[in-house]
């Protein structure tokens, strides 16, 4: 699976702040949480009929919020794909407020947030697994 791949990717893992999973945990989470989850509404993100990434929002069940969040693969960055796909997401899926957490040091994940309407918290967090980040929020 394509979205395995773009996942396991270090420099992607890296920039993103997140941990790859494993084939069996990435399996595991597709096929219970984003597939099995009637609440998840996902979409892949196609570029000339080849897989790019993913976008997808969830009902976070602690905080009750819906949240967001997409992966584009490496070989798909800097060509606004990210951006393009979210804006074609945000047109579909009007569900609003939206949420999405992005690593302070993910620049580029937080400039296309910020294009498409989403406006970060002044303050940030640190979560559980010590990465510093901001709530973005779209109303």
């Amino acid at each position: 699976m394509t979205f395995y791949e773009h996942q396991a990717d270090p420099v992607a893992a890296e920039m993103a702040a997140f941990p790859s999973r494993d084939r069996a945990a990435h399996d595991a989470h597709w096929t219970n949480r984003v597939l099995g989850d009637p609440l998840t509404i996902s979409r892949t993100v196609l570029v000339d009929g080849e897989v790019a990434g993913n976008v997808g929002s969830w009902l976070d069940a602690q905080e009750g919020r819906r949240m967001i969040g997409y992966w584009i693969g490496r070989e798909f960055w800097g060509r606004g794909v990210a951006t393009q796909s979210l804006a074609l997401y945000l047109a579909e899926v009007r569900d609003r407020p939206l949420y999405a957490y992005v690593a302070v040091s993910n620049v580029a994940s937080a400039r296309v947030l910020e294009k498409n309407g989403f406006v970060g918290e002044a303050e940030t967090e640190t979560g559980h697994d010590g990465i510093e980040e901001r709530l973005y929020v779209l109303n």
